[in-house]
């Protein structure tokens, strides 16, 4: 389902961080409330900013250094809940492969409240080995004076309001204890419930970068990064997903930006629970698939989505025997009886009808392998990612072939190929 290396050492480097202020797609949680959103404070003494930015530096440098201590000293006293979730936070953190960890704040967003000032803060991180460039993340930080003049102690991490405002989405990490587990390119993020699932899923993750790495012709880095929860909270929290119904989704591949309206730093990939137990060549298969779709990339942005997903459909069987390559009942008795009359459209790919959509944009695909070689597939791709263009005229002008055409080859494909099964046992309810 669409939407965004070998591991390495845990040396962090210098930090690079720029301001970019937006909406974001995480965010570090605490038990505070939300903090009322006055106006900027103008004449705020140059001191204070200082001030506020050395607290921000010695957050960074112990959370480089993994130096516990050092962390917890920059937090304000006389808040138990807040140190359970900041040392949770941390923990999580800690286990990270980073490559480049730091904050800054926005001067003019500064506010003061009594004696605390609070401030849009931006974190910027990057997964060594996994992202492109760094993530930059922005939240409402606040901050109250410490014992000795000039010294600030971090109080709150989060404002509810001002993230709702400004769709902060949290990554995992971000909410809650989390396991990590790496394999060769594989960077799973699991929690208490689900990493008892962890070997099964990063050895399922590391094979499908390899079949994917031999089907797919694009440069691309052979890792990614892979949640795994116990519970469906980050996946239904995603926003513009297909279908619009997350929690009914298998898994997702979604695109994380370097920062709002910015470039993508990376394509990862959650799992829905329910995945996490099911027998494995279903849960392979379905990894592959989304592996698939960390390999393409951008080069699918524009394509109709049945050519993406048929494609991902191909990719992800082909390490199967042919007589455990399953479709949909739905798809073989549509094939069977009605026909396949036109290719799934965009805006439906994913209703009710979404398996017999797969099955239809599978064999679509496998028409075009099979009677015009897997290189027309991606030279197909390309095309139809081109600004502007039209699907249907590149499909007569390359194939000789209408989508009606393409259609009904497809569902003559299937129908031969399922529907003399004994009894259906080649497709699956």
């Amino acid at each position: 389902m669409r939407r965004p290396h070998r591991p390495s050492g845990r040396l962090l480097s210098a930090v690079l961080v720029l301001v970019v202020l937006g909406g974001t797609l995480s965010a570090c949680r605490d038990d505070a409330g939300s903090v009322p959103p006055p106006a900027p404070t103008a004449d705020a003494a140059p001191d204070v900013l200082h001030g506020l930015e050395r607290a921000l530096a010695r957050r960074a440098e112990a959370v480089r250094r993994g130096d516990g201590q050092a962390f917890e000293s920059g937090l304000a006293p006389g808040r138990p809940a807040f140190l359970r979730e900041q040392r949770s936070w941390f923990g999580n953190v800690a286990q990270l492969p980073l490559a480049r960890f730091g904050y800054s704040l926005d001067r003019s967003t500064l506010v003061r409240d009594g004696s605390d000032y609070s401030v849009v803060v931006e974190r910027s991180m990057q997964l060594d080995g996994y992202d492109d460039r760094p993530v930059t993340t922005p939240d409402r930080f606040r901050f109250t004076p410490g014992r000795r003049p000039g010294r600030y102690l971090l109080a709150s991490t989060t404002d509810p309001a001002w993230e709702r405002a400004h769709h902060v989405q949290a990554q995992p990490w971000d909410t809650g204890p989390v396991q990590v587990r790496e394999g060769y390119g594989v960077l799973g993020i699991f929690d208490e419930g689900s990493v008892g699932f962890a070997r099964a899923i990063v050895s399922s993750t590391e094979a499908a970068i390899g079949s994917v790495a031999a089907a797919v012709p694009y440069p691309w880095p052979h890792s990614v990064v892979v949640y795994a929860p116990s519970d469906t909270a980050f996946l239904t929290s995603l926003e513009g997903v297909p279908g619009d119904d997350p929690a009914s989704l298998d898994a997702v591949a979604f695109t994380v930006a370097s920062a709002p309206g910015g470039p993508v730093a990376a394509t990862r990939v959650v799992l829905n629970p329910r995945m996490l137990g099911r027998g494995a060549p279903e849960r392979d298969r379905l990894i592959r698939h989304e592996v698939t779709h960390v390999a393409v990339g951008r080069h699918d942005d524009r394509a109709p989505v049945w050519l993406s997903e048929g494609i991902a459909e191909l990719v992800s069987v082909q390490p199967m025997a042919p007589q455990d390559r399953l479709v949909p009942e739905a798809a073989v008795e549509q094939a069977r009886r009605a026909g396949v009359e036109d290719l799934p459209e965009d805006a439906t790919f994913n209703d009710a009808d979404s398996g017999v959509h797969y099955a239809v944009a599978w064999w679509a695909c496998q028409y075009v392998a099979d009677a015009f070689g897997n290189r027309s597939l991606w030279d197909l791709l390309d095309a139809m990612n081109e600004p502007g263009a039209d699907p249907d005229r590149i499909l007569e002008e390359r194939l000789g072939l209408t989508s009606q055409d393409l259609a009904e080859k497809a569902g003559r494909m299937i129908e031969a190929t399922f529907a003399a099964e004994d009894g259906g046992r080649r497709h699956r309810s």
